[in-house]
């Protein structure tokens, strides 16, 4: 897989194509080009995938398309009151956006981008736990559930493995990550006490990087750009370990129920009162998604299901 060099430090990328900066939507008199801004905030799983994605759109069109990873909960609150023209989101929209897309006369449309696995990953020099059975995932994550202080020991969850507290990490409240975890994955328990938990997903690639009792959950993608760093737990399902990868995380594969889609939310509205943002969805649809996904760790929709996604929006006057 290519990898894509993205600075994951900062809090907010902007590309701007020369020449543009302008919020005028007309096209160029001269190149008959886009010109105007596109504002793109949420996931910050979804963040590289949609920054390469802006990148490329911005190298045929002269639009600023500014791409930030508030987190999906901080940007779909942007989103509801019209601040942004997309939320990336590594969940689904929830019952109370809606509410507060319709009270705002927000007109809004969800859409799957791609497929992540939730990926558990390890220091390099832990080399006992790099397999899990989905039951053990499940319990360690859970408070109490192994011990009541939460100061839980490899070898409580395997006799054989060292007497060494486990460090337990993972991404903030403001992450879809966070929600799916809790969720899904440990069937919305309380996270064990003590867990450290980070707004940026490059914080914690360095402190599982450093750290040899360390493991952490976040997007497939975070794990593949780092695995010089960090190694991927394989999970057994029940039918043997499986590590995360672009093939077993696709739609039905062995990893499946650690598999996610991820999604951006287009504002119509947006789309029907700037050429630039409806030409932005249409590039996601017509090629973004499904040639950058592999190389920015996801595994790609179906080509139908993209088409599908291009007709709606080609169909926004």
């Amino acid at each position: 897989m290519k990898k894509y060099l993205l600075s994951l430090t900062m809090a907010a990328l902007t590309f701007m194509a020369v020449g543009c900066g302008s919020n005028d939507s007309e096209a160029d008199a001269s190149g008959g080009k886009l010109s105007g801004d596109v504002i793109v905030d949420g996931s910050g799983t979804v963040f590289p995938l949609m920054s390469v994605v802006a990148e490329e759109f911005m190298k045929k069109e002269d639009v600023n398309v500014q791409v930030a990873r508030a987190g999906t909960s901080a940007g779909m609150k942007k989103y509801v009151v019209g601040e942004t023209d997309f939320a990336n989101a590594s969940r689904g929209i929830k019952e109370e956006e809606l509410a507060e897309l319709e009270a705002n006369e927000i007109e809004s449309k969800e859409f799957k981008v791609a497929l992540d696995g939730l990926t558990l990953v390890i220091n390099p020099e832990n080399d006992w736990a790099t397999e899990l059975t989905e039951e053990e995932i499940k319990t360690m994550f859970v408070t109490g559930e192994m011990k009541a202080d939460d100061n839980v020991l490899w070898s409580d969850i395997r006799p054989e493995w060292p007497n060494e507290k486990i460090n337990f990490y993972g991404p903030n409240e403001n992450h879809g990550t966070y929600e799916f975890f809790v969720d899904v994955i440990i069937e919305k328990q309380e996270l064990v006490d003590g867990i450290n938990l980070q707004q940026e997903y490059s914080t914690l690639v360095n402190l599982v990087a450093e750290d040899k009792n360390g493991i952490a959950f976040f997007g497939y993608g975070y794990y593949a750009n780092n695995d010089d760093k960090i190694t991927a737990v394989k999970v057994d399902f029940g039918n043997g370990p499986v590590a995360p990868s672009l093939d077993t995380i696709a739609e039905d594969g062995p990893y499946a129920n650690f598999t996610r889609p991820v999604f951006t939310n287009l504002s119509i509205d947006a789309a029907k009162e700037k050429p630039q943002v409806k030409a932005f969805a249409e590039y996601i649809f017509s090629e973004g998604a499904a040639k950058f996904a592999g190389e920015t760790g996801f595994a790609p929709l179906p080509e139908a299901e993209l088409k599908e996604s291009l007709e709606f929006v080609q169909s926004i006057k």
